[in-house]
């Protein structure tokens, strides 16, 4: 059963070039509306998928820091009456380093938020202006100091292998960033999304993505500064203190059940798929007329489970045991690799075959997605 819940804002104050989420800009939100919609999302999912205690709830977006403080009560508060919590339950919500949205921290705090993540992205004034980001450098770094003083937990997310970055700058900037002694950083290379205003100033010639070379020096480089600092990466592009990973997110590359709700919000319940409607307004007509945001729902195949959690699995420096699913979806180890592949890439260094634990190596995890096109047998998606 369920143990996580995650819960879609899906709305931004400005829709930032390089963003591919689910998000929107409406001039007017009508929170009471939103207040009375998720909660009859959120006591839909809780009738299918009742039992154990939430150990981690996640609010998303979006910019999540933009719901009123009573609304995210609301909704904790009725989470909680229909599941329970966890003694040491996560609770985190995403938001934005700008002040306006600050100010409200210690009313999220007392509303139940344990741990937030901040989007700072850069703490360069020219870079966050190229990011479309409408907080300054002083800005991030007022609300870095807010949030340690309200929060239990803060992770900060920085975007690098920006174009024509040079590896001292990032080096430097990566430095300031862990001396703001927060305990988990989400650290992402920048990606040009199709569909997004970067991809098409890319056409257009306005700048040049960084080449894939020294994007992949800088992620070596960031790995060795933040294994120095303590904070080693647990995943692709997750790095923490020991015993400080994000428990919500574990449990998605863990592969364990979760239920989501809100626009575009995907969930995955004892093997059936759950994806919300994106588009708010024909997300709250669905609650209407059905009581529940669900768009498309689905039984999975066990090869289909089985694929997703090698997908997700092997982005985490754990790796995955073949055993462990062989056990849970009934289908044999050989029919979960291609093994020649494996034993290819191993000898090449880009991953590692211990007894039944698979792990991508760092050598290999700048070149994880095309990795696990190899790795993970074909047909086992219709097995």
């Amino acid at each position: 059963m369920a143990k996580a819940l995650y819960i879609h804002w899906p709305f931004c104050a400005k829709k930032c070039p390089y963003c591919d989420f689910n998000s929107h800009v409406r001039e007017r939100v009508d929170a009471s509306v939103w207040r009375d919609a998720l909660l009859a999302d959120i006591r839909h999912e809780a009738a299918l998928a009742g039992g154990e205690p939430l150990h981690s709830i996640f609010f998303g977006g979006g910019t999540p820091s933009l719901m009123p403080p009573s609304l995210v009560e609301a909704l904790l508060s009725e989470a909680e009456a229909l599941w329970g919590f966890d003694a040491n339950i996560e609770i985190t919500l995403e938001a934005n380093p700008s002040s306006v949205e600050a100010a409200n921290f210690a009313a999220l705090a007392g509303a139940g938020i344990n741990r937030v993540s901040l989007g700072v992205q850069s703490l360069e004034d020219d870079i966050l202006q190229f990011l479309g980001r409408l907080h300054g450098a002083n800005e991030a770094l007022d609300a870095v100091a807010t949030a340690q003083r309200h929060f239990d937990r803060v992770n900060i997310d920085l975007i690098y292998a920006r174009p024509g970055q040079a590896a001292e700058d990032w080096t430097a900037e990566l430095n300031r960033a862990l001396a703001l002694g927060t305990d988990h950083m989400s650290l992402y290379q920048l990606t040009i999304e199709p569909n997004t205003r970067f991809a098409t100033d890319v056409r257009r010639g306005v700048f040049t993505p960084l080449d894939d070379d020294p994007a992949g020096d800088l992620y070596v480089l960031t790995q060795e500064v933040m294994n120095a600092a303590g904070l080693p990466a647990y995943e692709i592009s997750n790095h923490a203190k020991p015993g400080q990973e994000s428990r919500h997110n574990l449990t998605y590359w863990r592969y364990q059940d979760y239920c989501g709700i809100g626009p575009g919000a995907h969930g995955r319940q004892g093997g059936v798929a759950t994806e919300r409607h994106k588009k708010p307004e024909n997300f709250l007509a669905a609650v209407a007329e059905h009581g529940h945001g669900i768009k498309h729902q689905r039984t999975l195949s066990a090869g289909e489970q089985a694929s997703e959690a090698l997908l997700m699995g092997l982005r985490l420096v754990e790796g995955v045991d073949l055993s462990t699913l062989e056990a849970r979806f009934r289908i044999p180890t050989a029919d979960l690799i291609n093994s020649e592949r494996i034993a290819l890439h191993s000898e090449l260094g880009l991953l590692s075959r211990t007894g039944n634990r698979i792990t991508v190596t760092p050598a290999g995890m700048p070149l994880l997605d095309a990795l696990l096109g190899e790795i993970v047998a074909d047909g086992l998606v219709t097995a």
